[in-house]
């Protein structure tokens, strides 16, 4: 499996924004960055990446469902650089 900076160098879209908003200097509000940090997966799509990772692990992934799986690590990836830097904006002490 590829690493966070391994997909921050992908081509994808997911890839592309992450990096969109990984060289971004300026910090998220207060507001944004709490809205940024409170986003999650939804309960359904926790137990489609259970089952395509299970999948993944017993060697039977091929096809739409890899590339589903691929889609939900790159938006995983994507999600965690977005909560990196609203941690980030949250930690600085300045007024927004």
């Amino acid at each position: 499996m590829a690493t966070n900076s391994q997909h921050l160098r992908q081509n994808t879209e997911a890839g592309i924004l992450a990096r969109l908003i990984q060289t971004r200097q300026d910090e998220l509000s207060r507001d944004a960055a709490n809205y940024t940090r409170s986003l999650q997966f939804e309960g359904r799509d926790i137990s489609r990446m259970s089952e395509l990772s299970e999948s993944a692990r017993l060697g039977t992934l091929a096809g739409a469902d890899a590339a589903e799986l691929d889609s939900y690590i790159h938006v995983s990836n994507l999600l965690a650089v977005m909560q990196a830097k609203a941690r980030q904006s949250l930690q600085t002490p300045k007024e927004r």
